[in-house]
């Protein structure tokens, strides 16, 4: 008989939720966290992206984990495979695999993507226990108290380069944090996009079928829908643009004209062009990448890289290992 899926909610408050987009509402430029693009519609719509011809980080990333499974399982060791951002949770397959650890932990943030998408693994690989975690890990104190993660070395993995969405500081910051949360003498598997084409990277993040686009602005259907907003989506253009002095996309909706718009019990004056950031995404070469890891309390272990050069698997180790 093979275990059974677990889950666990530490899904963010509605105060919190408000909390948040009110001081996103108050910076300039105006920027909302990212995860709060991925509720029910935006995960589904993510998944589009992720199949767009333009968009090959998750083709490629896949293709880099099937081809070396063996080799970054020798490197990792044994330990429970906890995952940062598991989305649908399917590049871990390689992984588990070849690795066949004691248990595997789903941490994110969209409880209704979650849940089917740990089942489905569950399914596949019933002898590996697997446990789900509905959260916003980069505000996550410690990991929950539960019997598979007791006295388990903890092994991260951390793909997508969901770590460009946060500025080079809050990616230290990030960073930190994942090595709180795995803890002493623990390891992380982490992909990272590189720097390409400017042509490319834009293309990457507004694909001509328009996924991108309706991506971001079901964030405006998410506000209107849990905070009272009343925008109206087809009031602001979808942007991303390669902002060459921070190494980054910076996707947002535009403002088409002068209007108002009421949110979460206040109103917000939007000028005519001015953007709302939904998110960053910013792109680092390996040398680049190995310093804000070992600025953050890890050291290298190696690098795998597709034939291209387009993205890298950084395997890195805590410092005090």
């Amino acid at each position: 008989m093979g275990a059974e899926m677990q889950l666990i909610d530490l899904h963010p408050e509605p105060a919190d939720m408000r909390r948040l987009v009110l001081e996103g509402m108050a910076r300039q430029p105006r920027q909302l966290p990212a995860w709060l693009l991925y509720d029910a519609e935006g995960s589904r719509l993510f998944e589009e992206i992720c199949e767009q011809p333009e968009y090959g980080l998750t083709r490629t990333e896949m293709a880099l984990l099937e081809a070396r499974a063996p080799e970054l399982a020798a490197a990792l060791g044994s330990g429970v495979l906890v995952e940062f951002g598991a989305g649908n949770a399917r590049k871990v397959g390689p992984l588990l695999q070849a690795l066949r650890p004691p248990a595997y932990v789903a941490l994110d943030i969209s409880a209704d993507h979650l849940g089917p998408a740990c089942q489905e693994l569950q399914d596949r690989h019933p002898l590996v226990p697997v446990l789900g975690i509905c959260c916003d890990y980069s505000a996550l104190p410690q990991l929950p108290a539960h019997p598979l993660l007791s006295g388990q070395r903890r092994l991260g993995f951390y793909p997508g380069s969901s770590i460009g969405n946060f500025s080079p500081d809050e990616a230290q910051r990030l960073l930190r944090q994942l090595g709180q949360l795995l803890g002493p003498s623990s390891q992380l598997l982490i992909g990272i996009d590189q720097p390409k084409a400017v042509e490319r990277l834009e293309a990457a993040y507004n694909d001509a079928a328009g996924i991108s686009a309706a991506f971001a602005r079901n964030l405006l259907v998410r506000l209107n829908r849990d905070l009272a907003g009343h925008f109206n989506p087809e009031a602001f253009a979808y942007s991303a643009r390669w902002q060459p002095e921070h190494n980054r996309i910076a996707m947002a909706l535009v403002s088409r004209q002068d209007q108002s718009v009421q949110l979460a019990g206040e109103i917000w004056n939007f000028a005519a062009g001015e953007p709302l950031i939904t998110e960053y995404s910013v792109k680092y070469g390996p040398k680049e990448f190995t310093a804000l890891a070992e600025s953050s309390g890890w050291q290298p272990l190696g690098r795998w890289s597709d034939p291209a050069g387009d993205l890298s698997l950084h395997l890195l180790v805590t410092a005090d290992s």
